[in-house]
């Protein structure tokens, strides 16, 4: 589940590695910003002629929100599949005590479930079944607005006018492109699957997002949504953006990645060295968040252990026994000194036994609100229409900017 998690939330931490644009994709008109001595110093990548970041660095962040306001975060996961413990413990629970610090955007991403054949069916069902999720894991709409991404439709505008800019060479190093697309093969793989990448740059480039939580595998993407902010402030902000009428200074926010020290990457049941997710084809790698006890209780009773002696945090031989230890101290919000001491000596039958009752007490309230929830249509779809106008607020204001910014006529009114 690579990009169902737009993040996988998170040491704040901004990324050090450049994705760093090479001079035949960025074209010789776009490299004749001034550079001061500063910035060749800071960025050697500038030097040669190669690094965009570094001409909007220098721009101020309260250019587009006043600094009394809360930060803000965007994430999101797409609604295919079962919701399982790897996107609550990676994702879900995470922003719990996000939406208590910061502005809050938590959506259903629709669009990004057709990049590859889907159900046609059950997808306005599974989507419905994601935001019930969101609320019954504990997303307060008091404090974090919960909508469907096609709701909004400056989602996939913005895309395009993002397309534009976008080098095609960028898209073809995404990872997760040539992996997919090497396992599908050229005749079943669409464009979108090419292209996703800005589309999940549009998602968070629109809400004028400080912070993204990211989980491992996301980083690049992420990595690809700075440049492209900095690349269309470059290309479109400033000066020339002032001359068009616009209030000049940059037209988006570069975001910083959030990550969780712990969470990140919950794995698989079968092999500790592959991620927990939704497209595998065994439903024995993954609790579902719905899943009912007596499933729960035969998933971990077979999931897969090692033959040493106690159990114990961080040993690359043990991969199975890390992933299960941790997932015991993040449903039990307990730290690795207090996992220690409980559960070191036990053998793995005690501990599969301890796991199971924590597992099962810790979603067994998850799973009754989510049926009330599922049971009042009309809460569903007011909470739903509720948050997709508080979005459409932000997203179109942004959206007009970067039309004003990129140059098409105004409609009137």
């Amino acid at each position: 589940m690579g990009r169902a998690v737009l993040s996988q939330i998170l040491t704040l931490s901004s990324s050090s590695s450049h994705f760093a644009p090479s001079l035949s994709c960025i074209g010789p008109r776009f490299l004749k910003a001034p550079t001061t001595n500063l910035l060749r110093s800071r960025c050697p990548l500038i030097s040669s002629g190669g690094c965009v970041r570094c001409y909007s660095s220098t721009a101020s962040a309260s250019e587009t929100s006043p600094t009394s306001a809360k930060k803000r975060v965007v994430s999101g996961v797409q609604p295919t599949g079962s919701i399982h413990l790897g996107n609550y413990l990676g994702a879900i629970k995470n922003w719990i005590g996000l939406q208590n610090t910061y502005d809050t955007l938590y959506f259903i991403v629709d669009l990004h479930a057709i990049t590859l054949p889907y159900d046609t069916q059950q997808l306005s069902r599974t989507t419905r079944e994601t935001a019930a999720i969101y609320l019954a894991c504990g997303i307060d709409t008091s404090k974090a607005s919960v909508f469907v991404q096609s709701h909004v439709r400056a989602h996939v505008e913005l895309m395009w006018l993002l397309s534009s800019t976008t080098p095609i060479g960028w898209l073809y190093r995404m990872i997760q492109f040539k992996e997919k697309s090497r396992k599908e093969g050229d005749e079943n793989v669409g464009v979108a699957l090419l292209t996703y990448p800005v589309l999940m740059a549009a998602d968070i480039l629109l809400y004028q997002s400080d912070f993204v939580p990211v989980g491992e595998d996301q980083k690049q993407h992420l990595e690809l949504t700075r440049e492209l902010a900095e690349r269309v402030n470059y290309l479109y902000g400033g000066r020339k953006w002032k001359k068009l009428g616009g209030r000049g200074g940059n037209i988006f926010k570069v975001p910083e990645p959030l990550i969780p020290p712990t969470g990140a990457r919950v794995m698989s049941l079968t092999d500790g060295l592959s991620k927990m997710s939704k497209s595998a084809p065994s439903d024995q790698s993954r609790i579902n968040l719905l899943d009912p006890k007596d499933l729960i209780a035969n998933k971990i009773k077979r999931c897969k252990t090692d033959a040493f002696t106690g159990l114990e945090f961080d040993n690359p031989e043990r991969p199975e026994c890390n992933n299960l230890l941790s997932i015991y101290q993040l449903i039990t919000d307990k730290t690795k000194e207090e996992v220690m001491q409980e559960c070191q000596n036990m053998n793995w039958g005690a501990f599969k036994t301890l796991l199971t009752d924590a597992l099962i007490d810790h979603l067994h309230p998850i799973q009754v609100r989510y049926e009330e929830i599922m049971s009042d249509s009309g809460y569903l779809d007011k909470i739903l229409v509720e948050g997709a106008e508080k979005a459409s607020d932000i997203a179109d204001t942004t959206l007009q900017n970067v039309y004003q910014a990129m140059g098409f006529l105004r409609r009137q009114s």
